[in-house]
């Protein structure tokens, strides 16, 4: 039997939860600029991003947590300022 290839015999872990912690600390550096700035653009993808990560089993759960819970906050803010009269979208006058 080949060792060697298998990443728990080798200590390494598997590329797929690598990929999985990037995308948990991604969605944390998304959501978090996303409260204030580019809620529209930043909050959906920090969303994603922590949603696919959590999916994946990622070791850093809290930060996906976060990250999410970060992203919905941007959306929210944005449709409260909206609501408000205080956030435009697009104004064509």
């Amino acid at each position: 039997m080949n060792t060697a290839a298998h990443p728990a015999a080798t200590g390494t872990p598997a590329a797929p939860t690598r990929d999985a912690d990037g995308m948990a600390v991604a969605s944390f550096l998304l959501g978090l600029p996303g409260l204030l700035v580019l809620n529209l653009v930043l909050g959906p993808a920090a969303i994603v991003l922590a949603l696919t990560a959590l999916a994946r089993g990622t070791r850093r759960r809290g930060r996906a947590v976060l990250g999410l819970a970060l992203g919905v906050a941007a959306l929210a803010i944005q449709a409260a300022l909206t609501v408000a009269g205080h956030g435009v979208l697009w104004s064509f006058d």
